[in-house]
């Protein structure tokens, strides 16, 4: 995974002549990509993962909209006895209504289910406000707050109570063929702070052709109270090649 990592970090950083572009595309248009990874080791221990990346989203006027779906199964054996190292799957959907060139309010919805950390789903519904406090051509940075409501069974047992949203998001394009991206989310509980979930995502991407890339990024997410008997933090690497469209 390192090398492939390195590879794109390589590709980003490149000085050799960007690929050829096409015409320009209608700035409103749908874009979305589809990316695969598969992570396999044999010898000692003999381990295999894949995981699954469908994004898609587009801007137009005072609009924009963002959908993705995500899903990592992953098996280990050791001595002739196989344990599931991964088994999860996550969509979400967000509309944002934008009042002027930077404020806006936004509605979204997530969902997650994930075997191994005994989350039998895990609903979040956030209506709230965003600002961008940079909105240039290669570089965007937004910030978001508002109420949440989160809908979870956790190994079988039920929660559901009122949380605050913060979040941000930053997108840099490094030059017409890469791009790097950072993501935070904060959801405390409004009335146990003690009780909260923490996303965090960072990736870079490098073009490859004019439709595949090469794509790395790291996935964090720390729950203060998991399931008994579970680690509140989970770590997820993953590289994978993407196919836009």
């Amino acid at each position: 995974m390192l090398p492939c990592f390195a590879a794109a970090v390589a590709a980003a950083t490149s000085t050799q002549p960007a690929i050829a572009q096409a015409p320009a595309d209608d700035p409103t248009a749908w874009k979305s990509s589809a990316a695969f990874g598969l992570t396999m080791t044999r010898g000692n221990s003999e381990t295999v993962m894949g995981t699954l990346n469908l994004s898609t989203g587009k801007k137009w006027d005072q609009h924009e909209i963002s959908l993705g779906a995500d899903a990592a199964y992953g098996t280990t054996e050791i001595d002739g006895e196989e344990e599931t190292t991964a088994s999860s799957a996550r969509a979400f959907g967000q509309y944002n209504h934008l009042f002027n060139e930077r404020l806006y309010g936004y509605g979204r919805l997530e969902a997650l289910h994930d075997d191994v950390a005994n989350v039998d789903y895990r609903i979040t519904l956030s209506p709230g406000a965003g600002y961008y406090l940079i909105k240039e051509d290669r570089m965007d940075l937004s910030v978001e707050a508002g109420p949440s409501y989160v809908l979870e069974r956790l190994d079988g047992e039920e929660d559901n109570y009122l949380a605050l949203r913060l979040a941000e998001k930053f997108n840099f394009k490094i030059n017409d063929r890469a791009r790097i991206w950072q993501s935070v989310e904060f959801l405390p509980q409004v009335d146990d702070f003690d009780n909260f979930l923490l996303n965090a995502e960072i990736g870079i991407e490098a073009d490859l052709t004019e439709s595949f890339s090469l794509r790395s990024f790291i996935q964090d997410t720390y729950d203060n109270e998991p399931a008994p008997g579970r680690d509140e933090n989970d770590l997820k690497w993953v590289t994978a090649i993407a196919y836009k469209f």
